[in-house]
């Protein structure tokens, strides 16, 4: 009963290497590490959220302390490794620099590093969003990541690697993780339904996987959405999830762009007023709109940036997207993806939600 309440991107965090889905080069050199007792100081992870930074911290924290590892993967048997996967273990520390900002709170940290772990190996620190800490902080910090005890590891992770100071970056190894490809969050989506028995329609996961941006984080938490919603029948399908998370299809998309090419403004304004009526979420429209832009300002640039492997998109969908491009130039398709990406900023202080939209129809369909 313990796992029923927790929410799937908890409940299928992965407890070994091999289960990790994505970020291969990473795993690779620390199980490499791990393997040859070659263990840093220090550790900088940095990418996008929800690509798995904080899991693979707790992953590489977990396989270090284990009392009965198998090669670089933590046994997930030991008390050390029990006491991490239920997050109680007293030598792993975890901080959110997000609200621990403070010279103070650094100080505190600092001062309980002098200690021995209490029954580990080494004490691992994880400080997530460090981009966040004050520059006192940094700075508070910096002599402590240059000479920490021999028990003490630092793994701190970043969305923002920008605003790490350069005095930190130079004493950490640093990891730069990628953003996820649909199809590797599409496989662990199949991996998550396949374990909650439930069956979804082949475009479904698709439609999740493409709406959650390269976050595993983000796809799990909608599949948390779709199960809710499905109860105890079993299965969703791709409607379902369109009604129930207020997205739309690349294929609505398309239509739209076909109004946009065409310059057709009148069609293109009732039709964004159509899908509104239909309960489409505006913000979820225009960031897969601009999703959409993007694609084909890549396959203008070089048609090999679009195939079925990263994309996402089924062959069909991208033949679409070179048809609509052929009397646009590079040029073009920039300005639309501009219009959209400044409407979509104004659309949370505009009067009439959909008026920035409407606007940026009028200015790309104008015709000189």
């Amino acid at each position: 009963m313990a796992n029923t309440n927790i929410v799937l991107y908890r409940k299928y965090r992965p407890q070994s290497f091999k289960e990790v889905i994505g970020q291969e080069h990473v795993v690779q050199t620390l199980t490499n590490s791990i393997k040859g007792n070659n263990i840093s100081h220090a550790y900088l992870f940095s990418g996008p959220r929800g690509s798995g930074k904080t899991t693979i911290a707790r992953l590489f924290a977990k396989a270090i302390n284990c009392e009965k590892p198998e090669g670089a993967e933590p046994c997930n048997k030991c008390s050390s490794c029990l006491e991490i996967m239920a997050g109680n273990s007293i030598d792993l520390i975890e901080i959110d620099a997000a609200s621990h900002t403070g010279v103070d709170d650094v100080r505190s940290l600092i001062e309980g590093i002098k200690f021995s772990p209490v029954k580990s190996k080494y004490k691992i620190f994880i400080i997530d969003e460090c981009h966040q800490l004050s520059k006192s902080a940094f700075n508070a910090l910096l002599k402590t990541l240059e000479e920490p005890p021999a028990h003490a590891i630092f793994i701190l992770a970043t969305t923002e690697l920008h605003k790490v100071l350069p005095t930190i970056l130079s004493r950490c190894q640093k990891f730069d993780f990628k953003r996820l490809h649909v199809p590797e969050i599409i496989k662990k989506l199949e991996f998550i339904s396949k374990k909650e028995n439930v069956k979804f329609d082949d475009s479904a996961l698709s439609l999740i996987a493409l709406n959650s941006r390269g976050s595993f984080r983000d796809a799990e938490s909608l599949l948390d959405e779709c199960l809710s919603f499905s109860g105890k029948t079993g299965s969703i399908k791709t409607e379902d999830i369109k009604e129930l998370l207020g997205i739309v299809e690349v294929g609505e998309i398309s239509k739209f762009m076909d109004l946009l090419v065409a310059k057709n403004t009148k069609d293109a304004i009732m039709f964004l007023n159509s899908i509104i009526d239909n309960g489409v979420d505006l913000q979820e429209f225009t960031k897969t709109l601009i999703f959409y832009l993007r694609q084909e300002l890549l396959l203008k640039i070089d048609p090999n940036f679009l195939n079925l492997e990263n994309s996402g998109l089924s062959n069909a969908e991208i033949e679409k997207m070179k048809s609509q491009t052929v009397n646009l130039t590079q040029k073009d398709l920039q300005n639309m993806t501009e219009f959209f990406i400044d409407a979509e900023n104004k659309i949370k202080y505009s009067a009439v939600s959909q008026l920035p939209l409407e606007l940026a129809i009028i200015n790309i369909t104008h015709k000189e």
